[in-house]
């Protein structure tokens, strides 16, 4: 169907893993994209045309988490071998090693300042570490069961962690106390994050449902039911605008958040969609899925005045029936139920930029190669090692 408004096309596709990619995240200046497999693996993909792909090899298991450092100078990542990983993302792929906890390790999130890391394990703790000195700072132990995601809050004041007892967590870091618990989840919270302003906290559920509180309040403001599946990750506009989720149903869906109402489903994946990221500036974003692809998208509708895409929007021959958020009550949400008229981007969107990149195996696991120019150092040739630092800390 032809748009009044500037929809979300598919830029380029990326393909090398080889298994299901579980993670993604932008560098700061929007160059490289960063993803992690269960093939135990990361890539850094360059977003430059016919660059080369790079592999970090290292975790024994599959990694479940990564994301690059505010200075892009770091990626870390986190894996199902109880570990996690600082990177140098250049042509030595060298790594730090954290012996981060005694189970998988779920997710890893730097803090704003790129002073900090928080984990989040089956061990059912969150830890936070130092990224200079390399070691674990302390613990958080209030969770029941395994703790899925741990994300820092803008300021760094808060942390807030969801997992598999059925509930969202919100920490005070000076104190290291609990300082709240929703337990409004009718399932298994499998992701948690703030919105960019800090005052909003929004976590999705095994149970396909997606919930958003206002930290001002502490109280449920809105609550979509929107895929019909599990929910796997999601990621907020930094314009606060909009919101993109994604799916088990091989769906990604994107709200916009002032009006509350679905404006785009996407299809693209063949099967799970297990993780979506937007870009610091929000003008692309990038899912990747069970079919071991990397989609990369141009948002496209971010560059109009906000109120100009509500008002596009409505002029649709079949928009969304608009639910009103003043339905929804902290308690007994109003469900935000999907809609034959909900907008589809045709899986068919013709990919005209990509071709399979070169990959580049970087660590102690791969063949001693000749290296090209490459991403982010001078041209040079060199044999590959893998210098590991273990954590000055030990906790076990």
């Amino acid at each position: 169907m032809a748009s009044v408004m500037e929809d979300p096309t598919l830029e380029r596709h990326f393909k090398g893993h080889r298994d299901a990619v579980t993670s993604a995240d932008f560098s700061p200046n929007s160059k490289y994209l960063a993803t992690g497999s269960a093939d135990k693996t990361l890539m850094i993909w360059s977003l430059a045309p016919k660059a080369r792909a790079f592999r970090l090899v290292g975790h024994q298991d599959a990694v479940t988490g990564v994301q690059f450092s505010p200075s892009g100078a770091l990626v870390a990542s986190s894996s199902k071998d109880r570990t996690v990983r600082l990177w140098t993302p250049s042509m030595k792929g060298e790594s730090t090693v954290f012996k981060a906890h005694t189970a998988a390790v779920r997710s890893v999130a730097f803090s704003y300042d790129g002073h900090q890391l928080v984990t989040a394990s089956d061990d059912k703790s969150v830890k936070v570490w130092s990224v200079h000195r390399q070691c674990f700072v302390y613990s958080l132990n209030q969770h029941a069961d395994w703790v899925r995601c741990a994300r820092f809050s803008p300021d760094g004041r808060l942390i807030a962690s969801c997992g598999d007892d059925k509930s969202v967590r919100l920490w005070d870091t000076a104190t290291k106390h609990c300082i709240n618990c929703f337990t409004e989840c009718g399932s298994s919270a499998t992701f948690v994050n703030f919105n960019s302003s800090g005052t909003c906290i929004a976590s999705s559920g095994s149970d396909s449902s997606l919930k958003i509180w206002d930290l001002r309040t502490n109280k449920l403001i809105q609550h979509y039911q929107v895929h019909s599946s599990g929910i796997n990750s999601f990621s907020f506009h930094p314009s606060n605008n909009y919101l993109i989720s994604c799916s088990s149903d091989s769906t990604i869906k994107i709200m916009e958040l002032l009006e509350g109402r679905l404006i785009y489903t996407l299809h693209g994946h063949k099967g799970a969609v297990i993780t979506v990221a937007f870009s610091r500036a929000g003008d692309l974003f990038s899912s990747g899925g069970a079919d071991r692809q990397v989609l990369l998208w141009r948002t496209n509708f971010d560059r109009k005045p906000y109120q100009d895409v509500l008002q596009q929007h409505s002029q649709r021959s079949t928009p969304d029936p608009p639910p009103h958020l003043s339905d929804i009550h902290p308690r007994a949400p109003h469900l935000h139920h999907p809609q034959p008229a909900a907008i589809q981007i045709s899986p068919a969107v013709a990919d005209t930029q990509s071709t399979d990149p070169h990959v580049i195996d970087l660590g102690p696991a791969a063949p001693h190669i000749k290296l090209h120019p490459g991403m982010m150092t001078a041209t040079r040739r060199a044999t590959l090692t893998l210098p590991q630092k273990m954590c000055v800390t030990k906790l076990f």
